[in-house]
């Protein structure tokens, strides 16, 4: 039964909890760290990590995009981003930087990020991008917003995507435009032959309706990252994300029942800051989490620091900071697999996740979304 209080006469609203309010409970069984196993597989694709970026120019430029793939995660690249409309996008970044070190503000920053996003997209610029990535070996994945899905869709599968995101702050089956026909995401995904991953989405009914349009993913949440999203203040939209993963978990199963066996992943987009917050999200049914402020703090990461989501660059109504993140002096490497003398769960943040594994007695991702977990009073 659902936990409704009332918020006034006549109105009652759900109790929703974030990653912060809910504990791990360790099972009677303990294993090696060594014998756990933290892969998972999307369609033919299969990656050493659950780890796929978030799609924004702070962490993943094709350079990234390849490391991260080379350790086991999948990189994606923001199609509408500076690498597609800039030659010299590596120089504006610095220039971004080189502004919040003599001291540039937030709006100021936001402000040169809206300048620079305000170039027109360059399809061959793009091209270039995605076949730099291609050519490395490692899985090809590339962002589009619904507004330009059908647009750009074509030039990412010449350029060689292999893995789709089309991503926007709430994405719904059916995205309906001012002009032209709107986006149906059903008729969009059959045509295509290879996996989209669609979202965000928080609540049972949306995530429900994501998948039955044929998406192979869906996105939980928005990106959310104390101090730099300002989503909820923007529009009062906000993702308590262990609430929505369940219930996103809860219609992959269902949706599992109904199809005969048709699985849907699920991504975990927001409220993870620490190794802790990854164990905490995949016990809430996420197959694998989008990491964005955790990554921008490694010295390979094009943002040199700084962070921010691809909303930041909206033309008239931002929804995200541009924001220096954790001040650490560690490549992308160590970032994700360790060593570490740190003991705040900002680095090592997978090997963190092997360890949660083995002290509640699991073996896998999927055994470890049964893990027990209690609510903080």
């Amino acid at each position: 039964m659902r936990d409704l209080v009332e918020i006034g006469m006549g109105r009652t609203a759900r109790r929703a909890y974030d990653l912060e309010d809910i504990e791990i409970v360790p099972s009677r069984r303990t294993r090696s760290s060594k014998v756990v196993n933290t892969g998972w597989q999307i369609d033919a694709y299969r990656f050493d990590l659950p780890l796929i970026t978030h799609p924004t120019d702070a962490v993943v430029s094709p350079e990234t995009a390849i490391s991260i793939g080379r350790l086991g995660g999948l990189g994606v690249l923001n199609a509408e981003g500076l690498w597609a409309r800039h030659t010299n996008a590596d120089g504006e970044l610095e220039r971004l930087a080189d502004a919040a070190r003599k001291g540039a503000g937030w709006a100021e920053l936001g402000g040169m990020l809206q300048e620079l996003h305000s170039a027109p997209l360059r399809p061959d610029l793009l091209a270039e991008a995605i076949r730099s990535v291609r050519d490395s070996g490692v899985t090809v994945a590339a962002r589009v917003s619904p507004q330009h899905a059908a647009e750009l869709t074509p030039d990412l599968l010449a350029a060689g995507v292999e893995v789709l995101v089309v991503q926007g702050t709430i994405v719904s089956a059916e995205h309906v435009a001012r002009d032209g026909d709107p986006l149906n995401l059903k008729e969009f995904i059959a045509d295509l032959d290879v996996p989209v991953v669609a979202g965000g989405v928080s609540d049972y009914r949306t995530a429900m309706h994501l998948m039955r349009t044929g998406a192979a993913g869906v996105i939980v949440g928005h990106g959310h990252s104390p101090g730099v999203t300002s989503t909820d203040r923007v529009l009062g939209i906000g993702v308590p994300m262990a609430t929505a993963l369940i219930d996103a978990a809860a219609a992959r199963r269902d949706y599992l029942d109904e199809t005969g066996g048709r699985y849907v992943h699920v991504l975990a987009d927001g409220g993870v800051s620490h190794s802790g917050d990854i164990a905490k999200a995949i016990a809430c049914g996420a197959d694998a989490v989008m990491l964005g402020a955790p990554l921008a703090s490694a010295g390979e990461a094009p943002g040199r620091g700084l962070y921010w989501t691809s909303a930041a660059a909206h033309p008239s109504l931002p929804r995200s900071r541009v924001a220096p993140g954790a001040s650490l002096d560690v490549d992308l490497r160590t970032l994700l697999h360790g060593p570490t003398s740190d003991p705040e769960g900002v680095v090592n943040l997978f090997g963190a996740l092997r360890r949660a594994l083995a002290k509640t007695g699991y073996s896998d991702l999927k055994e470890f979304q049964k893990v027990g977990l209690t609510v903080r009073p």
